[in-house]
């Protein structure tokens, strides 16, 4: 039985000010909670938020990563320096890191296999767009991205990879597509890593839903066979509106 997995990403939000308290509270609400939970604060604030969840159950991942291990590659931070610090997740192929900055599927796909070949773990983000929804290029969409994506990554290496599938068109938004929407959607991911893979690997996978999930329609998304988790945003930001989410089922 696949266990829930809810993350928060904290986006350009919460500096390393705030960060430690923020975490702190937040680590204790959660105290004895059992569902695997994660946040992703912005690069600064991870040092004080790993101190601030020390002891916890509260994963700390970051946003992204540079597809190079060190260089002239100004302003971006490599897997080393993460595991330094202490992170072993990050987010890859965010859909604001691919239509704000114009990452590639090669590029995220760059990503991941660094990411993997440093023993960390990966949420790989895909999603269509409003657009690509409405012209019927849901599953070409997907296809590409998941396929691409995980090109070259190994089945073994696939227990370190969990997939978040947010349609671009309701994150942010207060739009959310229908649980059986997201429900459909991921069982098309399950369906495509079956055929990259096996059955058992399809089985195993974590897959996410990000947009617009808050507490008041977690429960409803979340009863979903293919729904195992979700990728949080807005609601991530305080504790009074995430953690009703990752306690959904309590």
């Amino acid at each position: 039985m696949r266990k829930p997995y809810i993350a928060g990403n904290w986006k350009m939000n919460i500096p390393p000010s705030e960060g430690a308290a923020f975490a702190k509270d937040l680590a204790k609400a959660l105290t004895g909670v059992k569902t695997k939970v994660m946040i992703a604060p912005p690069f600064v604030t991870i040092p004080s938020v790993l101190e601030a969840v020390k002891g916890s159950n509260i994963i700390v991942a970051a946003q992204n990563m540079c597809d190079n291990t060190k260089g002239a590659f100004t302003g971006e931070v490599s897997a080393a320096m993460l595991k330094d610090l202490g992170v072993t997740n990050v987010i890859l192929g965010h859909s604001e890191r691919r239509a704000i900055y114009g990452e590639s599927d090669a590029l995220i796909n760059r990503k991941v296999l660094l990411a993997l070949s440093e023993k960390m773990d990966v949420d790989l983000c895909v999603g269509e767009t409003l657009e690509e929804r409405e012209a019927g290029k849901l599953e070409e969409v997907l296809t590409r991205q998941v396929t691409v994506g995980l090109e070259g990554v190994c089945a073994d290496d696939m227990k370190s990879i969990t997939i978040a599938y947010e349609p671009v068109w309701a994150i942010g938004t207060e739009k959310t597509a229908t649980p059986e929407d997201a429900d459909s959607a991921h069982a098309f991911i399950r369906s495509l890593v079956a055929k990259l893979y096996t059955k058992g690997v399809a089985e195993e996978l974590i897959i996410q839903y990000g947009g617009s999930v808050k507490a008041s329609n977690v429960k409803s998304l979340m009863s979903k066979e293919h729904i195992d988790g979700a990728l949080v945003g807005g609601a991530s930001l305080s504790v009074e509106q995430f953690l009703p989410i990752v306690t959904f089922d309590m």
